[in-house]
C-alpha cells in the first residue's frame, strides 16, 4: 500500500520523459537505512534508453514532484536504485485507508468471473471425523475462502465412497454388535472390523428399530446395517463440519462412477488410446508412456477390483468435463505418490492439468508422554475432532491447524 504516495509521481516522470508508462515494482529495501521503498526503474529501462542507470535514476529525480507532506526524501543508491523514505503522516493516511475499506481490506478480482472447484476433507462414512481430517477441513475451507475473495465463484466438494471392502467392514462390525446387543455373544467380530463405541450406538439403533428381526445372518441385514451406519456416520461428519462453519456445496459419491457407466467409459478409451494393457490378468495403465519418470500401473487388479488410481482418474476427469478455471484439491501426505499418476492420466486424456493444483498438508500426530500416539478408526483409538472442538472451540481449532502446521506443498 505504501509505493501508492509515490508511484503515480513516478509515472508522471517518466512521461515527462516521453517514455511509455512501465510496470514500477516497489520493494521494501532489506536494509532500513535505505528507506521505506525502494525500486529499481531505472535498471529495467537503462537496455531500452541505452544509457546508464545511475543517469536514468537522476534524470528521473529531476522530474519526480511528490507531496513532502507524506514523502521525505527521494534519493539515489548504488548503481541506480532509487530510495524513497516516507513521513510520519504516510503512515497515519495508510492506516486510516485500510480502516476505511474495513470488510474489503485486501480484496482483490484477479478470479472475477472464473470458476474454481475444492475438494475437501472426502472422508469415507465409516465413523466420525478425528484430528487428522480436522487439518485437511481448516486448510481446504481456507483456500476456498482466499478465492473467494480473489473474485471466483468457488464450489467446495465432499468426495466419498459408500462402497469397497472398507463399508462392508463398518457393516460387518454393526451387525457383530447387533449379534451380541440381542444375546449372541459368541458371534465373530471381524478381525479388522471397527472398534469404536459408535459401532455399539449403531447396533443399538438396529435393535431398537427391529428388534430381533435381523437375527438371521442374511445379506439382506447385514445391508441394513450398513445403510444406518452411513446414515449415522455422514450425519456425524455433517454436524462436525457444521460446529468448524464449514459448509459444502455438493457432495460426489465415488460409486456412482461405476454405476452410470463412467468408469466402464474410461476402461474403452483407454484401450482405444492405447494406454493400457494386460498383464497377469490385470489391467495395467502404460504411465511410462505418458511420462518417462512414471511407471506402469495396475488399475484393475486380476480379481476385478479396480485399484484407486481408475476412479481418481475419472474423477477428476469429471471436475474438468464441469468446466472448472480451477480444480484445487487437498490431500495428506500419503496422497503425494499418486499425484503425478492422476495428472499423467488425465493429460493423456486431453485435458489442460496446469488447471489442477494440488495441496499436500502433513499429518496431525498425537504424544502422550514422549510417545506418538497411532490414531485409527477401526481400534477405536482416535481422538475425534468432536472432542477438541468441545475443549477448546472451533475457532482456536482452526487457528491453530494453520499456525502448528508447515505450509502446504503445492505440487
Amino acid at each position: 500500500m505504501m509505493h501508492t504516495f509515490i508511484e503515480a509521481s513516478f509515472q508522471q516522470a517518466l512521461d515527462a520523459m516521453g517514455i511509455e508508462h512501465q510496470s514500477i515494482a516497489f520493494e521494501r529495501p532489506k536494509v532500513a537505512e535505505h528507506g521505506h521503498v525502494s525500486t529499481n526503474i531505472a535498471m529495467v529501462l537503462a537496455k531500452q534508453l541505452k544509457k546508464k542507470p545511475l543517469d536514468i535514476a537522476k534524470e528521473l529525480l529531476s522530474q519526480v514532484a511528490y507531496d513532502s507532506n507524506l514523502v521525505q526524501s527521494v534519493e539515489i543508491a548504488g548503481a541506480g536504485f532509487i530510495n524513497v523514505t516516507y513521513q510520519p503522516k504516510a503512515f497515519h493516511q495508510a492506516m486510516q485507508m485500510m480502516m476505511n475499506k474495513k470488510e474489503s481490506l485486501g480484496k482483490t478480482m484477479v478470479g472475477s468471473g472464473k470458476t474454481a472447484i475444492v475438494e475437501y476433507v472426502s472422508a469415507n462414512p465409516t465413523g466420525k471425523l478425528h484430528l487428522g481430517h480436522g487439518r485437511n477441513a481448516a486448510i481446504g475451507d481456507t483456500v476456498a475462502n482466499l478465492l473467494e475473495w480473489s473474485g471466483y465463484t468457488v464450489t467446495r466438494e465432499y468426495y466419498f465412497n459408500n462402497a469397497g471392502n472398507q463399508m462392508n467392514l463398518l457393516a460387518a462390525s454393526i451387525y457383530a454388535r447387533y449379534r451380541h446387543l440381542i444375546g449372541d455373544t459368541t458371534y465373530p467380530f471381524p478381525e479388522d472390523g471397527y472398534h469404536g463405541d459408535y459401532i455399539t450406538d449403531i447396533a443399538q439403533q438396529a435393535f431398537d428399530l427391529h428388534g430381533k428381526q435381523l437375527a438371521d445372518e442374511h445379506q439382506e441385514h447385514i445391508e441394513t446395517c450398513k445403510k444406518m451406519g452411513e446414515k449415522w456416520c455422514f450425519s456425524s461428519i455433517l454436524e462436525t463440519l457444521k460446529k468448524m462453519n464449514i459448509h459444502q456445496d455438493t457432495y460426489f459419491n465415488e460409486d456412482s462412477l461405476f454405476t452410470d457407466g463412467t468408469i466402464t467409459s474410461l476402461l474403452s478409451e483407454l484401450i482405444e488410446k492405447d494406454l493400457s494393457y494386460e498383464k497377469d490378468g490385470a489391467t495395467w495403465m502404460r504411465f511410462s508412456s505418458i511420462d518417462e519418470s512414471l511407471t506402469d500401473r495396475v488399475i484393475v487388479k486380476s480379481t476385478g477390483e479396480p485399484t484407486y488410481r481408475l476412479p481418481d482418474i475419472a474423477y477428476h476427469r469429471t471436475k474438468f468435463e464441469r468446466g472448472y478455471d480451477l480444480i484445487v484439491d487437498i490431500f495428506g501426505a500419503d496422497h503425494i505418490a499418486t499425484i503425478p499418476d492422476v495428472k499423467a492420466g488425465i493429460q493423456a486424456l486431453g485435458y489442460d492439468v496446469s488447471k489442477l493444483k494440488v495441496l499436500i498438508y502433513q499429518f496431525v500426530m498425537l504424544w502422550d508422554n514422549g510417545v506418538q500416539v497411532k490414531m485409527s478408526k477401526r481400534s477405536g483409538k482416535s481422538y475425534t475432532l468432536d472432542e477438541l472442538i468441545d475443549e477448546v472451540g472451533a475457532d482456536v481449532v482452526r487457528f491453530f491447524y494453520h499456525a502448528r502446521c508447515s505450509n502446504p506443498i503445492g505440487i
